[in-house]
Order: structure tokens, then C-alpha cells, then sequence
């Protein structure tokens, strides 16, 4: 499995592992249902939240790692 990053886009991370969408919720993103927000990449999500993505992506992978 591929380290997640900036580049990674919304719905393939909660395709990963939906408990993932905790923190994406925890930065404003709401919209997770939405079928463009899936598209976005963990990058774009970030810019619009104002959240550093290269953070999120370590926070995220750490996650997974826990597993």
C-alpha cells in the first residue's frame, strides 16, 4: 500500500479506511458524501480548510500504521 499524500485523493483514502474520515471531519470537511469532494485530492481539501496536508497525510498514515 502506498503511503498517503497531498496527491491522494478523498475517496480513495476512505476507501482505505472509513474510520479516516474522523479526521477529515475534525478539519471542517463535512461534505464527505459528496461525490466531487471525492475527487479531491488531500491537498485541495487542505487549501480550502486551511490545513497543512503534509500533517493531515502524516496523521493519516500514522493511523493506518496503528492498525
Amino acid at each position: 500500500m502506498e503511503p498517503i499524500s497531498r496527491d491522494t485523493r478523498i475517496g480513495d483514502i476512505l476507501d482505505l479506511d472509513g474510520t479516516l474520515a474522523n479526521y477529515l471531519i475534525e478539519m471542517g470537511m463535512h461534505c464527505l458524501g459528496c461525490p466531487a469532494s471525492r475527487e479531491e485530492t488531500l491537498e485541495q481539501a487542505c487549501a480550502v480548510h486551511g490545513v497543512d496536508p503534509d500533517a493531515l497525510a502524516e496523521q493519516l498514515n500514522a493511523h493506518l500504521h496503528q492498525k
